[in-house]
């Protein structure tokens, strides 16, 4: 089964007509039912039948990750609940999570999209496709499953297991594609590596890579570890989505699927639209997204259009992007935290201010983890350990709960935060 992709095979002109035409149904959409994007329409003077090209769109306000946590739980969606048929959240910027919503024909479109960038790493109705995410990628992982579904491929969902029962899944269900993190597959490829396994046993030749960016020396490394071609992803999950953007055979950048999200690169201080070929940070606004439009999102992801042609010949625009930020974002095994939620979730847990406590980035077997230190002070000192204990694990679970990540909380002397 082979996804319509006619649109990749349209001349420039005509794919700017067309981007051209969902940009403006989109924008006059958003301004009919959300109020969010009137008032700010209304507020800058913003006259929409003026924007008859797609440069137009520069005169339009940035969206970011706080707008949308401002708007808890449904204030940004542009159609009736009764018309919603999946709702999502994410981790936002604050206590409120991020909620975004899908309509039926939002559904379709996103296995249609998935389709595309799965067929674009090989993948076909011969392989066996196995997805292993960590929990807080759950709806990735269902995405994947329709869009494998669509093409026909044999697919292994994703279910949480230890690293001995993905190894033995792998090999018993002669699985010939992995879809996973990339520090989930470094840790598997660790694994390998220590306890000798021939891997040559196994029949996985396609490794997917999603939710964060490597680098071209570790894809190498898991390439020859693994015996597979690796294949970048790249996804938000504010739309929340995988594959907005995907490797080809050519390995030169990324895809952005552009009938359906129309893509800038800004300079992150003044706002400005940088050049072709210019590092700055990605805006996305989405073309055909029904129920919840972005319009010019700050992704805070740094990265710069290619402009020549690509070697495989798909007419999309590609990026190269390699992970780093403009925001103070960070991104763990997939799943983007922003450093103030930490913060104000210790306050709320423990009543301490949200300026005392301080946290890292730490790593275990290729695993990453957030690991907090608290100052020991009378609000939370206690003689009986047990209640220290308990105080303890009550808030590493709430963290979890809260941003998705495993959390370690450490007691420290004043004088050593």
């Amino acid at each position: 089964m082979m996804i319509n992709d006619d649109f990749i095979r349209m001349n420039p002109e005509e794919k700017n007509q067309l981007q051209l035409e969902r940009l403006q149904s989109t924008l006059n959409r958003a301004y009919r039912n959300v109020p969010f994007h009137k008032k700010r329409f209304k507020e800058m003077g913003i006259d929409l039948s003026q924007i008859e090209s797609l440069s137009d769109i520069a005169r339009l306000p940035f969206m970011e990750r706080q707008n949308i946590s401002e708007n808890y739980p449904y204030n940004l969606f542009a159609v009736p609940l009764r018309d919603i048929v999946r709702i999502h959240t994410a981790p936002g910027t604050t206590h409120n999570p991020t909620v975004s919503g899908y309509t039926s024909q939002d559904l379709s479109n996103w296995q249609s999209i998935l389709a595309r960038a799965l067929q674009a790493s090989e993948i076909s109705v011969h392989d066996i496709l196995q997805i292993t995410l960590n929990p807080g990628l759950a709806n990735w992982g269902r995405d994947y499953k329709y869009g494998a579904e669509a093409i026909e491929a044999s697919v292994i969902p994703h279910t949480p297991m230890s690293i001995e029962k993905k190894l033995m899944v792998l090999r018993d269900y002669k699985t010939s594609a992995l879809i996973t993190t990339p520090s989930s597959a470094l840790q598997l490829a660790n694994y390998v590596r220590k306890n000798e396994i021939n891997i040559n046993v196994f029949e996985l030749k396609t490794l997917i890579l999603i939710g964060e960016a490597i680098d071209e020396d570790d894809q190498r490394s898991l390439e020859q570890d693994l015996h597979v071609i690796a294949w970048a992803h790249y996804g938000l999950s504010e739309v929340p989505g995988p594959a907005i953007a995907f490797e080809c055979d050519a390995h030169e950048g990324l895809h952005i699927n552009e009938d359906h999200f129309l893509p800038e690169i800004v300079d992150p201080e003044t706002g400005k639209v940088l050049p072709e070929g210019q590092s700055g940070e990605l805006i996305l606004t989405t073309l055909t997204t029904r129920a919840f439009p972005l319009i010019r999102f700050k992704t805070g992801d740094k990265a710069k259009i290619i402009s020549h042609p690509c070697a495989c010949g798909r007419g999309l625009c590609r990026i190269k992007w390699r992970g780093d930020r403009t925001d103070d974002l960070i991104n763990i095994d997939g799943i983007k935290i922003h450093k103030k939620q930490i913060q104000l979730t210790i306050q709320s847990l423990l009543d301490l201010p949200s300026d005392t406590s301080k946290f890292f980035i730490k790593k275990q077997d290729e695993r990453k983890y957030i690991e907090v230190w608290i100052p020991v002070n009378d609000a939370i000192f206690s003689d009986e350990i047990k209640e220290l204990e308990a105080l303890i694990h009550r808030a590493e679970k709430n963290l979890l709960e809260n941003i998705g990540v495993p959390v370690a909380i450490r007691l420290k002397e004043k004088g050593m935060i």
